[in-house]
């Protein structure tokens, strides 16, 4: 990773996200899936956050993103948890009437700043693996 510069500070600030859908409930079809994958880097975009890696799961989303330091984590989930549930319901408003009442994301989510022993390559390759049967061999263990 590089370090990026603003104005006033160069920095590298990358975080790990992940949260679940309400209830754990599956959010669905490679469609949906898809769609999010597409959105993601979008809504980053467009609030100067980079989504450096990504996996979009039935019951979890993870994100690895890299944002600039005036932005503090709890800001970058929800901008990212707001935005997708609504374009989501907009596109697919099926998916609401799946869930108890009308929400996707939980409100809950797990953040880590990646730095020290869990290096930015151990957190892609964790994402990046989340779809292989076979964990053993190329799937790092995080904790």
């Amino acid at each position: 990773m590089a370090y990026r510069r603003t104005s006033h500070a160069v920095y590298e600030l990358n975080y790990h996200f992940v949260w679940p859908p309400k209830y754990r409930k599956h959010i669905g079809t490679t469609e949906v899936k898809k769609f999010l994958e597409d959105l993601f880097p979008k809504v980053a975009t467009a609030y100067r956050f980079e989504v450096i890696e990504q996996n979009v799961q039935p019951d979890y989303i993870h994100l690895f993103i890299q944002a600039p330091p005036r932005f503090a984590p709890a800001h970058i989930v929800e901008t990212m948890k707001s935005i997708s549930v609504k374009e989501v319901f907009k596109k697919f408003p099926r998916i609401r009437d799946q869930l108890w009442g009308g929400e996707l994301w939980s409100s809950g989510y797990f953040v880590r700043a990646v730095g020290g022993q869990v290096t930015s390559f151990v957190i892609q390759r964790y994402i990046r693996y989340q779809n292989d049967t076979d964990h053993g061999k190329k799937q790092s263990k995080l904790f």
